[in-house]
């Protein structure tokens, strides 16, 4: 693939990337903009290695999923959204803690869990296709899934 290529496919999939890249971090634009920009600049630099330009959105989302994952090793702990009771407010009239109910939800996630969660049903991508962006099994997958709904069920259901 050479690099016009790339950047036509990069516009095609930019906003779906991002928009996986925010709810995987937990609504967290800044962040997800990073893993964006650090991800695509390692698939810029390895795109003449991509050689089936059909496969190129799983492709460039394991980039970002392994990004993603990387930072989240090299991460410090900080004071988590519990530890801060006057933020959660659930009434506030800010358009930008509409999800901030289900982007805490997913923080307390595995980051598995939570990828398996966001691209199956929110980016609708198969069981198959999930399980080559995370280089791991099917049933792997199915058991993320699994438990990601179980656990979202649980968390989203005792706020009420």
């Amino acid at each position: 693939m050479n690099r016009e290529q790339f950047i036509s496919y990069i516009e095609g999939a930019q906003k779906a990337l991002r928009r996986f890249l925010v709810a995987l971090c937990c609504g967290d634009s800044q962040l997800a903009d990073d893993i964006a920009q650090e991800s695509l600049i390692k698939a810029y630099l390895s795109c003449d290695d991509m050689r089936d330009p059909d496969r190129f959105n799983s492709w460039i989302y394991r980039i970002a999923y392994n990004t993603f994952l990387d930072f989240k090793r090299r991460e410090k702990v900080s004071v988590g959204f519990e530890d801060v009771p006057e933020m959660r407010s659930s009434d506030s009239s800010d358009a930008s803690f509409r999800y901030q109910d289900l982007y805490s939800a997913l923080n307390r996630l595995s980051p598995k869990e939570r990828t398996s969660v966001l691209l199956f049903y929110m980016e609708g991508y198969s069981i198959k296709e999930i399980s080559e962006m995370e280089e791991t099994s099917q049933d792997a997958v199915k058991q993320h899934l699994s438990r990601g709904r179980v656990h979202l069920r649980e968390i989203l259901g005792s706020k009420k």
